[in-house]
């Protein structure tokens, strides 16, 4: 063949959406060079010694949660497989923090954003939606979000982000600055620079799975315990091995799932505990005090499971340390979590559980595991 066929065969000019692209993934890379990483806490609590407790703390992102990291790696993998363009609408299914990211995130690179959540999500959240330009579709209940964004994605042409199949696909699990290569590469001037157990919740299963393959892609000792809450389909199918459970769905936002996540990975995990809700709430505003600020549910759930699991060291006579994770900030909870008139309508009773952790924390008596 002529070399000249060759020349006329190859495209030329400018291609308009590729440039768009270019310049998206500079703005996107650009949010992420200016996002300093998030803190890693150590508060003392003196009826633990010899356990050394870690927060990462992920409420101090740009958009105040962890789901941060989540949303900008979903930005870069649609636009990398050629799926978001300069006129995308883009639709997720969501508790309200992935979503509240994820508008941020529309609203820098200008394309429309609707996020579907359950008519119970926080008013804080839908008003951080509603200030990044985003729009807010309500369901009556958390298993019809899926359906709903799906079909309101088709209907306009645009992409359905869908958090919960591609968490743990979007993200670079063996590095490239994700949270654990952060959590792990904070520990190294730590006395255990290797911790016993890094301790999580699971909403769509993404962070458990990138920690998890971390952990064994680094040949770590460490290991990957989730707790998962009451009304959440998770612990059941990871005990059971039904990738099919299903349940009534979770009353602590952004954690907890009615169905078992594509992005839930059972076979990166070493363990499982199941936290009542009275727990993760009162856990919650233990921290909170201890903290001076106050954490979300999730951030309790998490706290609680990292008690249990001291607990059991103390049984066993070993010290070492342990990481979790500070989902979001407290402050999107005041209506709920943090209103006792919201806890009394709900039927639960925190007094029993809060005494228990305060006695944990400070003297180190016997915790339930």
């Amino acid at each position: 063949m002529p070399d000249h066929c060759f020349t006329e065969c190859l495209p030329s000019g400018a291609n308009p959406i590729r440039d768009w692209g270019r310049h998206a993934i500079e703005l996107l890379l650009g949010d992420a060079r200016r996002s300093a990483d998030t803190h890693m806490i150590k508060p003392v609590f003196k009826g633990l010694p010899g356990i050394s407790i870690y927060f990462k703390d992920e409420s101090t992102h740009p958009t105040g949660s962890l789901k941060h990291r989540l949303a900008r790696s979903l930005f870069l993998y649609g636009i990398c497989n050629g799926r978001i363009g300069p006129e995308t609408t883009l639709v997720e299914a969501s508790s309200g923090s992935t979503a509240v990211s994820e508008a941020y995130f529309a609203h820098l690179l200008g394309l429309k954003f609707i996020a579907v959540m359950p008519r119970s999500t926080s008013h804080q959240k839908v008003a951080a939606i509603q200030q990044f330009g985003g729009q807010c579709h309500f369901v009556d209940h958390a298993g019809e979000v899926y359906a709903v964004a799906e079909h309101l994605a088709r209907a306009a042409g645009g992409h359905y982000l869908d958090q919960f199949t591609n968490a743990e696909r979007a993200t670079d699990w063996r590095g490239n600055n994700n949270i654990a290569q952060s959590m792990f590469d904070q520990m190294q001037a730590e006395a255990e620079p290797v911790p016993d157990w890094v301790v999580m919740s699971a909403g769509t299963g993404g962070t458990s799975a990138t920690i998890g393959r971390y952990i064994r892609y680094r040949n770590l000792e460490t290991r990957l315990c989730v707790v998962d809450v009451e009304g959440s389909a998770f612990y059941d199918a990871w005990r059971s091995g039904d990738m099919g459970a299903t349940a009534p769905g979770s009353r602590i936002e952004g954690i907890g799932r009615p169905r078992v996540e594509p992005s839930f990975i059972p076979g990166v995990i070493d363990h499982m505990i199941r936290v009542p809700d009275a727990a993760s709430i009162a856990a919650a505003r233990v921290l909170s005090e201890r903290l001076f600020r106050r954490v979300g549910g999730s951030s309790g759930t998490n706290f609680y499971g990292v008690l249990s699991i001291a607990a059991q060291m103390r049984r066993e006579g070993r010290a070492g340390a342990l990481v979790t994770l500070i989902c979001d900030s407290g402050d999107r909870y005041g209506a709920t979590y943090f209103n006792d008139d919201w806890l009394a309508q709900q039927k639960i009773d925190i007094a029993p559980w809060r005494a228990q952790i305060e006695d944990f924390l400070d003297h180190g008596r016997t915790l339930p595991v």
